[in-house]
């Protein structure tokens, strides 16, 4: 009954994925951060921006690199990188998933590492150990759903 809001990234608009959106999220949300301020910093140094500028600026940051993983990670699905990537990856993602969900999981992690900079590395941490155990030792990406 409730499978399209959590399940199988190809039917549910939430999927176990959502974890690493967030926990990437905390992590791109702040190095995008720390590179508009030191670009602020070196190219308009009597430039007075206000705080609410600097949020809006790395908002859009966060958005556009969020978008462009989606754009790639489609493409991956639709197999451009072979057909063995294309079976990792398990199926293309339900539209919420990709143009809602995904996203927006990126945005809260920026707007808590904003908040709370000392969970920026642990939870690169556990970003690159969910990377790694799900590129590397399960057979494909929606591998825990089948599981549990």
């Amino acid at each position: 009954m409730f499978e399209w809001i959590w399940g199988l990234k190809t039917v549910a608009a939430l999927d176990v994925w959502i974890f690493e959106h967030f926990l990437s999220g905390l992590s791109i949300g702040h190095a995008v951060k720390k590179n508009n301020r030191k670009h602020f910093k070196k190219h308009y140094p009597t430039l007075r921006i206000t705080k609410s500028t600097e949020i809006r600026v790395d908002f859009l940051g966060v958005l556009f690199l969020a978008y462009l993983w989606e754009t790639l990670e489609h493409y991956l699905e639709e197999g451009i990188a072979g057909s063995a990537v294309q079976y990792w990856f398990q199926g293309v993602e339900f539209w919420p998933n990709r143009f809602i969900f995904d996203p927006l999981m990126i945005v809260l992690g920026y707007w808590i590492a904003n908040k709370y900079p000392k969970v920026v590395i642990p939870a690169r941490i556990l970003s690159l150990a969910w990377l790694i155990i799900h590129i590397f030792v399960f057979p494909h990406s929606m591998y825990l759903h089948y599981i549990f």
